[in-house]
């Protein structure tokens, strides 16, 4: 860490995240620049929406805490149900792949995504079958091979 950091969600900027109809709100509260080992989002995700596509880390691990809302997480598993004050891990490696939506036809999710930020990082995009490598200075997305 570089500096002791003192924020409110409340007054950080979220940046909407829209695509085939699906839309979610990421609040960067504590971004991989200032700090060297962690970082924290805040997401919001409107009712019967999703945050970001099924995918899986192979360096980084991430933790989701719901605050509020219901949540649907998809894993390789199945389905697990989520509420808030609920708490969820997820490892490196296929183990770990994930996609959280909100369940609800009316009431927005949202949860605090805790997670590492080691560099450089591979993340296997699987609805899609593309990878996405990133580093300190680039980040690019590629076709998987198998």
């Amino acid at each position: 860490m570089k500096n002791l950091i003192v924020k409110n969600v409340d007054e950080i900027q979220g940046q909407t995240n829209a695509e085939h109809g699906n839309k979610f709100t990421v609040k960067t509260i504590i971004p991989e620049e200032e700090v060297s080992k962690c970082r924290v989002n805040f997401v919001e995700v409107d009712p019967g929406n999703y945050a970001y596509g099924y995918h899986y880390h192979e360096v980084n691990e991430e933790v989701f805490y719901v605050i509020s809302g219901q949540g649907a997480v998809c894993t390789e598993d199945g389905e697990i149900m989520l509420k808030a004050g609920d708490v969820i891990a997820f490892p490196t490696g296929i183990k770990g792949a994930h996609i959280m939506r909100n369940p609800s036809d009316t009431e927005k999710l949202v949860y605090i995504d805790f997670g590492t930020a080691a560099n450089p990082e591979i993340v296997h995009l699987l609805d899609i079958k593309k990878i996405m490598v990133s580093g300190t200075e680039s980040t690019g997305i590629f076709d998987e091979f198998a």
